[in-house]
């Protein structure tokens, strides 16, 4: 890492406030490891639940728990990686102490507030949830801007689009319109696809190349242009509609296709026995099946339903458990591949992934089975990030450096 910081100035601030990795990669996590088996017992069992009726007036299951995991796991894992990665980019100095603290303290209170067992004022999480994504936008913008670093400049404007998507959301929540939600959903999904498309195609032939020291494959620009135009085009149809099933059908073949394309020029073959490699390839694989599953089965409204999880917890969650263990574990000094033993919790997700996107399809009269199955390995395999990352987070790096 490089040193813009100084050392002094930053040992008066709490580790876990030295760079935005740290709060958002154990927040995250953690809301992951709780949040869905929270959801499956309010959702079966709800006699059992935390929660009294009361407090589904305004936040209904069935929003609630698309949204958490999107904006409330997804988005703080993109959010803590970005506030992070960009301190490399542009040698600018990184979000800590008090802007970093009120960052993730509005990102938290958003969580709480949607979780208080009595009626909130709805304005009051979009607006917490508004401040997290626009003050993690504005400070990518301006270390960005600083040092004329255009090719970043779309990570704030993303950030942006997928605030006023969350807005959107609460719209949709507060008319009680859960088709629009269903529309919502499906272009975040699409958005972190995208995000996934732009960095995923940076860092994982990358690291490949680095760990098994071969020449990393020059990129194609038609390919990868082709492919961030395509995901794009999803992200509108998702939320818009606008085009006729047999386009999006065309759409989504066609980045699967290009998706495959491009993984099979990565070495995954040679990554087998590293997992924080094989953990990156299995999961951005599992994205060209995604897609190329549901441009199979678009005309299985449920069927393409199901499919969607098997995107967003194989590739989506699986690279943002991989990523957030190698960059725990880099950025605080430690060796990236002497770190905790994680293959069981890589291993889980792929399985959550099947349980859940797959059987519901096969063997639809197991479906409950399928998800609390699905469920407990997904709670598993964050639960053993926190458990095996807490006091990393937590603890200054262990060459005294800032960060």
């Amino acid at each position: 890492m490089l040193n813009i910081d100084d050392p002094k100035a930053t040992e008066k601030i709490p580790a876990i406030l030295r760079l935005g990795f740290r709060p958002f990669f154990l927040g995250g996590a953690s809301v992951a490891m709780l949040f869905v088996p929270l959801w499956l017992l309010t959702w079966f069992y709800p006699q059992y639940s935390l929660f009294q009726t009361d407090f589904w007036v305004k936040v209904v299951p069935l929003w609630w728990h698309p949204h958490e995991m999107l904006f409330g796991f997804a988005l703080a894992i993109v959010c803590g990686f970005l506030l992070t990665a960009v301190q490399n980019w542009t040698n600018q100095p990184g979000m800590k102490g008090w802007a970093l603290a009120l960052t993730f303290a509005c990102w938290l209170l958003a969580r709480l507030t949607l979780l208080l067992p009595v009626s909130i004022p709805l304005w009051l999480p979009a607006l917490l949830d508004s401040l997290f994504l626009g003050l993690t936008a504005i400070k990518l913008w301006r270390s960005i801007y600083k040092v004329k670093q255009w090719h970043n400049i779309g990570f704030p404007i993303m950030l942006l689009v997928a605030m006023m998507i969350n807005l959107l959301s609460y719209y949709a929540l507060s008319e009680r319109d859960f088709s629009l939600s269903q529309q919502i959903w499906q272009s975040m999904l699409w958005w972190l696809g995208l995000l996934i498309t732009i960095v995923g195609g940076r860092v994982i032939p990358f690291f490949t190349a680095i760990r098994i020291k071969e020449t990393k494959p020059e990129p194609i620009a038609l390919l990868d242009n082709s492919l961030i135009i395509i995901m794009v085009a999803l992200v509108v149809q998702a939320i818009s509609q606008v085009m006729p099933k047999e386009v999006e059908q065309a759409l989504l073949y066609a980045a699967g296709g290009l998706h495959l394309l491009r993984w099979s020029r990565w070495n995954p073959h040679k990554t087998l026995k590293e997992p924080m490699l094989w953990s990156l390839q299995v999961s951005y694989l599992l994205l060209p099946i995604t897609l190329l599953a549901m441009a199979w089965r678009i005309d299985d409204t449920m069927a393409y339903r199901h499919l969607l999880h098997l995107f967003a917890i194989g590739s989506l969650a699986g690279i943002c458990l991989s990523m957030i263990s190698r960059v725990s574990l880099g950025h605080t000094s430690r060796n990236i591949y002497e770190g905790p033993n994680m293959v069981l919790a890589f291993a889980c997700l792929p399985i959550a992934a099947i349980l859940r996107a797959v059987m519901p399809i096969v063997a639809p009269a197991e479906y409950q089975l399928w998800l609390w199955l699905a469920g407990g390995f997904w709670s598993l395999a964050f639960a053993m990030f926190v458990f095996n990352y807490a006091s990393i987070l937590s603890k200054p790096r262990i060459d005294g450096r800032p960060g």
